[in-house]
């Protein structure tokens, strides 16, 4: 999030589809020697990433993937065996005979899939990892091996059919085809991330509950068998759980530790391996119970483990964000965060921790909405990023994270901020900037500001940790994520947004932030919020941005010129951003969804002068596509 670039010794391309002979396909080799690191391919084509649990195939490629009844892979009887209803369904779909082939020749590509590829600016990563030593270099190598693993398991969360298709195109290169194949790595499947996930490869419908659910199935299905099977909400409404159809059509949870076996169990050794080679001890608890909760599910342990985690090489590697869920917004996916820390540049921030309690006493709603019964412990972390996996691989790069996203870890001890430097400063020079020079009004230009942005990137991510957390919805003890549902997501990204400027202008008043920060910060983050726009308009983030935009227009807190331009309005932009905050504030302490679905329907419509803006973005990259460069001690 910071400067700090390092020449690199050797320019490693990430992307686990990359082009080259191993491709798709392309096997993983051993871990590299400790004075250099390299990023390979991944072997997302192989014939084992159909994991257990895999039980839909492609549409249009078989009915469920599933061998007949009482027939094994090869169409011999089965013998019966006394399993658990999530093993069933888990060993069906293992044992599965395998979907009709896929004709990649039949497969059509859209014709402009090149210039969609283009969107993401191929961008050197730099990491300067001078100051690690040879044991912290081969735990990070062990790091990277395990965070592999997740790539596959995050393919099929993305939908079932996506191994099947991962191999169809393993072949393709060059042209069109290459392009497709690329895009399809970067996006984690068939729908273009960036065009509200219309299909840019064949003519998939994308399925709302991506790959944790059945396709068929409906919330109304899903409510419905809650409704007579009561006893099943806590395993169906786990974050960490698959739903599958058992032997009868009944709805059955799959544990991921079950359905994600293959691969959780190599990872497991892998960070058990690295816990051991390891002399920092939180680093060794982490990744000791992290390996421990892949076999078990019960991430709770670990989760206050990374809290504590102080160590050079900065890990993040678990089921976290529940993006992918457009159902219901209960199943996590897998990721990973391979980074190094940079303790002076944390340091440095380590005031505004202590600035927490004041600020949930400070947000613009009535007391008894606040939440002050979370941890007040909130470590902030600045690093470079080395490697991604999972979910961190897919569409837009991630600037920072603010985890982990249990209720009860928060209120035991809070939540770690982590600060991509390096990613940060890599988006600033190369969209930030670009995108200010064509909707900002002149007079904006000069206030546009680097350090403004890494604050508010910074605050925006501390704002996730503040307000409404558990709540009492008619008389029920509930959280704010299990109301929101499908829309939480949207609105958490939104408020955080708001909150940021709104906390970091109460801070500069306050006099612990530069008081520069009320004249540069209110710009930059305008500059921001139309980077944001063009991650999609209309789908569930862009519409969080868009009723930002379009609220500050009504309030008289932004204005746009007869030239499409825009600036703030000074002495109203303050007041706005209160209100604006408030008004979220209260929707997420009601968890009221209807509330907040008519919130987004009003406000989260893009405008003609919106659509304009955006249109005239078209020349600058939307995103930028990592490229890592690890230097090796220079």
């Amino acid at each position: 999030m910071s400067p700090r670039r390092v020449r690199p010794s050797r320019l490693l391309v990430v992307p686990f589809l990359a082009a080259g002979a191993a491709g798709l396909a392309g096997c993983m080799s051993p871990v590299a020697p400790p004075e250099r690191i390299e990023v390979r391919p991944l072997d997302v084509g192989a014939e084992r990433d159909v994991v257990p649990g895999d039980s839909v195939a492609p549409h249009g490629y078989g009915d469920d993937g599933a061998a007949p009844a009482g027939e094994g892979e090869d169409g011999e009887e089965a013998e019966a065996a006394e399993v658990a209803p999530w093993e069933e369904a888990a060993g069906a779909a293992a044992g599965a005979a395998p979907p009709a082939p896929i004709d990649a020749d039949r497969l059509a590509v859209v014709p402009d899939v090149e210039a969609r590829l283009a969107q993401y600016a191929p961008t050197p990563i730099a990491a300067d990892l001078s100051a690690l030593s040879e044991e912290d270099r081969r735990v990070l190598d062990l790091v990277i091996e395990a965070s592999r693993h997740l790539d596959p398991i995050f393919l099929s969360q993305v939908w079932q059919g996506n191994p099947a298709l991962a191999r169809a195109i393993d072949g393709w290169r060059g042209g069109e085809r290459g392009a497709a194949r690329e895009y399809f790595a970067l996006n984690f499947g068939p729908w273009d991330r960036l065009a509200e996930m219309e299909p840019f490869l064949g003519s998939w419908e994308h399925p709302e509950g991506a790959g944790y659910y059945p396709e068929d199935l409906t919330r109304e299905d899903f409510e419905a068998w809650l409704e007579a099977h009561p006893e099943d909400r806590e395993a169906f409404t786990s974050p960490t759980t698959l739903i599958r159809r058992d032997g009868d059509g009944g709805l059955v949870a799959v544990p991921y530790s079950t359905a994600f076996r293959e691969h959780l169990e190599p990872a497991a050794a892998l960070l058990r391996e690295a816990a051991e080679t390891t002399s920092n001890a939180s680093l060794a608890r982490f990744l000791s119970l992290r390996a421990d909760a892949f076999l078990s599910d019960d991430y709770y342990a670990s989760d206050l483990a990374w809290m504590d985690l102080d160590a050079p090489v900065e890990v993040t590697i678990g089921p976290y964000e529940t993006y992918e869920d457009g159902l219901f917004g209960y199943k996590a996916a897998f990721e990973s965060f391979v980074t190094v820390a940079l303790p002076a540049e944390s340091a440095a921030l380590a005031r505004y921790e202590a600035e927490l309690p004041w600020l949930e006493r400070n947000l613009p709603i009535p007391d008894e909405h606040k939440n002050f019964d979370r941890g007040a412990e909130s470590p902030i972390r600045v690093v470079d990023e080395v490697f991604t996996a999972g979910e961190a691989r897919s569409g837009v790069a991630t600037l920072a994270f603010n985890l982990p996203n249990d209720e009860r870890v928060r209120e035991a001890k809070g939540s770690k901020k982590v600060l991509l430097r390096n990613v940060m400063r890599a988006k600033y020079d190369r969209i930030l900037e670009p995108i200010a020079r064509e909707v900002l009004r002149a007079e904006e230009l000069g206030r546009l500001d680097f350090q403004a942005y890494f604050d508010f990137v910074l605050h925006h991510e501390l704002a996730h940790g503040l307000g409404p957390g558990r709540i009492t919805v008619d008389g029920r003890e509930t959280e704010v994520r299990l109301e929101l549902r499908d829309l939480y997501a949207t609105l958490e990204e939104a408020k955080a947004d708001v909150l940021g400027v709104y906390d970091v202008l109460a801070l500069v008043e306050r006099g612990v932030m530069d008081e520069r920060l009320s004249e540069t910060l209110p710009a930059t983050y305008l500059a921001g919020l139309f980077r944001s726009a063009r991650f999609g308009l209309h789908e569930a983030h862009g519409r969080g941005v868009v009723a930002q935009l379009n609220y500050l227009l009504d309030r008289g807190a932004i204005a746009v010129g007869e030239d499409g331009r825009f600036r703030v309005v000074e002495e109203r932009f303050p007041q706005a951003i209160r209100e604006l905050a408030a008004e979220m504030l209260m929707l997420q302490a009601r968890g009221d969804y209807d509330g907040t679905e008519a919130f987004l329907d009003r406000w989260g419509v893009a405008s003609a002068e919106l659509e304009s803006a955006v249109e005239r973005l078209e020349g600058i990259p939307v995103d930028v596509r990592a490229e890592f460069a690890v230097a090796g001690g220079e």
